[in-house]
């Protein structure tokens, strides 16, 4: 129909395509399973999007993925996984506008600046992927006709609960973990997760194999509970918890099967991380080989 044959005469009114937020799971983007999403509104209480409210089968599925991951992720070399995380921050950084715009809307201030941190937060990170072993691991002496040497190795799957601090936060919260060859399960911030599914999909075009990095939104109460019990969980971040009783329960429930266990702190994102995320997560292998023979 022309232009002219329209009722009225009028040009037809184009719908936008609204963006649908959902999990992130071994590489794919699926919605909950349960179904269920909620309402995420900007600091001024506007209406942003639905995202997708996790599960516990969710959960399970994000494990299962992780676990799958792993064997391949920390078989690789660091110098490549370096490689990835750099490929992470180059894929970031193209998206610069997109997460100062989310930011914004969450009412972050200077979000450029936010952003930029990102970025090099993650190269910080890649620069410490071949060389953490050498500053973690030892030669260590012994009376005896040994060499003993300790080298670190990675836990396994880790849960983080991320901090509610969309970006900045989160990058500092997973690129220590996946870096030294973990794989996580990780809960976004509550209150402003969309800078976290849009950080999935800068991943899922970063090389960066499928079930590595598992992103579920939702309730930290209802999902964090259940990763903690989990048995096929190896480690667990506490860090985005404020509930101090659900800290505390969540800690209850990794002792089950020894998880480590990373206590919730007030932490200034801002700052120079140090290693201690990078160690956070690694087990000391001790290796004894007879010499002289």
């Amino acid at each position: 129909m022309s232009k002219a044959e329209r009722p009225g005469g009028r040009e037809p009114v184009r719908l936008a395509v609204r963006k649908t937020y959902k999990l992130y799971i071994g590489g794919a983007f699926p919605r909950s399973e349960s179904g269920r999403s909620y309402v995420v509104t900007s600091s001024k209480g506007e209406f942003l999007a639905n995202a997708s409210k996790a599960s516990r089968k969710d959960a399970r599925d994000a494990v299962s993925a992780a676990r799958k991951a792993f064997g391949g992720w920390s078989g690789a070399t660091p110098y490549n996984r370096g490689q990835i995380l750099y490929r992470v921050a180059e894929m970031l950084e193209s998206r610069r506008a997109q997460f100062v715009a989310e930011l914004t809307e969450a009412g972050t201030k200077k979000a450029g600046d936010i952003v930029d941190t990102a970025v090099d937060r993650l190269v910080w990170y890649a620069g410490w992927a071949d060389k953490i072993a050498a500053v973690a691991g030892s030669a260590n002496p012994v009376a005896g006709p040994y060499f003993n040497v300790s080298s670190p190795e990675p836990t396994g799957v880790v849960a983080v609960v991320a901090p509610d601090e969309p970006l900045l936060g989160l990058v500092s919260v997973i690129a220590p973990v996946i870096v030294t060859g973990n794989t996580c399960v990780v809960i976004a911030g509550e209150r402003a997760p969309l800078p976290a599914i849009t950080l999935a999909e800068v991943l899922a075009t970063s090389d960066l194999p499928g079930g590595v990095v598992n992103v579920l939104t939702g309730s930290v109460k209802e999902i964090a509970p259940w990763l903690a019990a989990h048995m096929d969980v190896n480690a667990i971040d506490l860090t985005g918890v404020t509930d101090a009783d659900l800290a505390v329960a969540c800690e209850e429930a990794a002792a089950e099967n020894l998880k480590r266990v990373l206590r919730p702190a007030a932490t200034d994102w801002s700052a120079d991380p140090g290693t201690k995320r990078l160690t956070a997560f690694l087990e000391t292998k001790t290796v004894w080989h007879p010499t002289g023979l």
